[in-house]
C-alpha cells in the first residue's frame, strides 16, 4: 500500500526538492521524524513527510522561523495565529522599506547633502511607537512613496524637529495635558479641549479689535478660565490661571505651529489656519492679570 512506502533521504529529496543535507538538518531538530530506520542503520520516511516538508518549505519561504515552524506542525501553535503575527511583522518592515526607498530616492533626485540626508534616514528609522509617543496616531507624517521637492524639504525640516528633545519633551506634555483634561479622577469624560474652548472665545475679540490688557476684554478671560476651572473641578483662582498660562504658552511654542504645517505638506493635507493671533492675545490677557 501507497501508505506503507517508506522513503530514504535521497528518496524524499527528489520528491520534495530539498536538498538532502536540508532533509536531515529537519530531522535533526525534530521538524520531521524518520517513520523508522534502515537494518543499515539509515533513516526512513513515510509519505505524510512528504506533505510535511512541503508545508516547512512553505512556510520557511513565508519567512518564518524554524522553532516557530516545529511548533505549528506538532500543533503547539495556532496556524492562524501564527500567520496573523507574521503579517504584522511584514507590515512593518514594508513599511520601513518603503520609507527607505522615498529617502533614497529624494536623495536621488534632489542632491541631498551628507547631513539632509541623515536626517530624513533617521525620521524614517523612528519606530511607530516612538512617533506616536511624540505627537499620537493622527499626526504622524507618512512622505509618499513619489515625493514632490517640496515634501522632501519639510519631511528634513520635520526630521529636525522631530529629533530635538526639548521640542519633543514639549509635545509630550501638551498630549498629556490634553489627556488630564479628558479625565477626572482617573474616570475618562468627553470634554471640549480647553485649547479649543480658548481659541473660540478669543476669536470675536479679535476680530473687533478689543485689547487683551483692556477691561473689555475681562468677561472674554473669564470665561475661557471658567471652562478650564469647570474641566479641572478646581476654583477659578490665581494658581488656576497660572496653570491655564503655562498650558497655553506650551501651545503657542511657534515650532509646534511650523510642525503642524510641514505635516500638512508632507501628508498633503490642507493648510492648517494659523492659531497663533488668538493664543497670542490669550497668553498675553492672562500674564496682565496675573500681574494686578
Amino acid at each position: 500500500m501507497d501508505g506503507d512506502t517508506l522513503y530514504s533521504i535521497g528518496e524524499l529529496a527528489r520528491r520534495t526538492g530539498l536538498t538532502v543535507k536540508t532533509i536531515r538538518f529537519y530531522s535533526d531538530r525534530g521538524i520531521v521524524k524518520p517513520t523508522e530506520r534502515s537494518r543499515a542503520g539509515y533513516r526512513l520516511y513515510d509519505t505524510d513527510t512528504v506533505a510535511r516538508l512541503a508545508f516547512v518549505r512553505t512556510l520557511r519561504e513565508l519567512g518564518l522561523d524554524l522553532p516557530t515552524i516545529r511548533k505549528v506542525v506538532d500543533r503547539e501553535l495556532s496556524l492562524p495565529d501564527v500567520a496573523a503575527a507574521h503579517a504584522d511583522a511584514l507590515a512593518v518592515q514594508i513599511g520601513v522599506l518603503r520609507l527607505r526607498c522615498a529617502v533614497l530616492t529624494a536623495v536621488a533626485e534632489r542632491g541631498s547633502t551628507p547631513e539632509e540626508t541623515e536626517l530624513m534616514h533617521q525620521l524614517a528609522q523612528l519606530s511607530e511607537d516612538e512617533r506616536q509617543r511624540l505627537i499620537g496616531d493622527s499626526m504622524t507624517p507618512e512622505l509618499p512613496d513619489d515625493p514632490e521637492p517640496e515634501q522632501v524639504q519639510a519631511w528634513v525640516e520635520l526630521a529636525e524637529l522631530s529629533l530635538d528633545p526639548d521640542f519633543r519633551a514639549g509635545f509630550r506634555r501638551i498630549v498629556e495635558d490634553q489627556v488630564a483634561e479628558q479625565s477626572h479622577d482617573g474616570v475618562p469624560a468627553p470634554r471640549r479641549d480647553t485649547v479649543a474652548v480658548t481659541r473660540d472665545q478669543v476669536g470675536p475679540a479679535l476680530a473687533v479689535g478689543i485689547e487683551p490688557a483692556s477691561p473689555e476684554a475681562d468677561p472674554i478671560v473669564s470665561a475661557f478660565t471658567a471652562h478650564y476651572a469647570r474641566t479641572l473641578c478646581r476654583p477659578d483662582d490665581t494658581e488656576l490661571r497660572h496653570r491655564l498660562l503655562t498650558r497655553l504658552e506650551r501651545v503657542n511654542d511657534p515650532r509646534r505651529e511650523r510642525y503642524l504645517r510641514l505635516l500638512a505638506v508632507v501628508n498633503r493635507w490642507p493648510a492648517p489656519e494659523s492659531l497663533a493671533p488668538a493664543f497670542d492675545w490669550s497668553v498675553e490677557a492672562l500674564r496682565v492679570r496675573a500681574q494686578r
